[in-house]
C-alpha cells in the first residue's frame, strides 16, 4: 500500500521584514529560529555576504512555518522553530531534520516529509509535502 498525504505546507516570506528584525534584534533573532547547526552556516554565509546570510535566515523561517502548517500543529509543541532544522544534501537537495521531542512525535505517525524552498530579491517561498506511510 502506498502512503498518503498528511499534510501540504505553503509559505512567502518578506525577506526585507527578516532583515528589519535582524536590524532590531540582532543575532538573538536569528538563535531564536535556527538550529545550532543552522546558525553555523547562517554566521559563516554572512561574514561572507551579509545578505545572503539573510536571505538564507529568511528561507529558513519560511520553510519551517511551511512544515508546521504541513503536519497541523502551527507552532505549537512539539513543534518550535529549533527543533525543525532544514538541512541539505550535497547536490543541493534541501530535506528536513527533526529533533527531541517533535522527531518522536513525527515518527510516531509514520511521517515523511518533503521540502523545497526558493528565494528571489525581496521574498523566500517554500513547499511542504508530508506523506503518512500505512501502519
Amino acid at each position: 500500500m502506498n502512503a498518503r498525504i498528511y499534510g501540504i505546507g505553503t509559505d512567502i516570506c518578506d525577506i526585507r521584514r527578516i532583515r528589519a528584525a535582524l536590524d532590531r534584534h540582532g543575532e538573538r533573532f536569528a538563535g531564536k529560529i535556527l538550529s545550532e547547526a543552522e546558525m553555523a552556516t547562517w554566521r559563516l554565509r554572512g561574514r561572507r555576504w551579509p545578505e545572503r546570510g539573510v536571505r538564507y535566515l529568511a528561507s529558513r523561517f519560511s520553510a519551517k512555518e511551511a512544515f508546521s502548517k504541513a503536519i497541523g500543529l502551527g507552532m505549537r509543541m512539539p513543534m518550535s522553530w529549533r527543533l525543525c532544522e532544514i538541512s541539505k544534501a550535497p547536490s543541493g537537495k534541501p530535506s528536513i531534520v527533526l529533533h527531541e521531542p517533535l522527531k518522536s512525535w513525527f515518527e510516531a505517525r509514520g511521517l515523511c516529509a518533503h521540502v523545497s524552498v526558493s528565494d528571489e530579491s525581496d521574498y523566500a517561498t517554500s513547499f511542504v509535502v508530508v506523506e503518512q506511510n500505512p501502519p
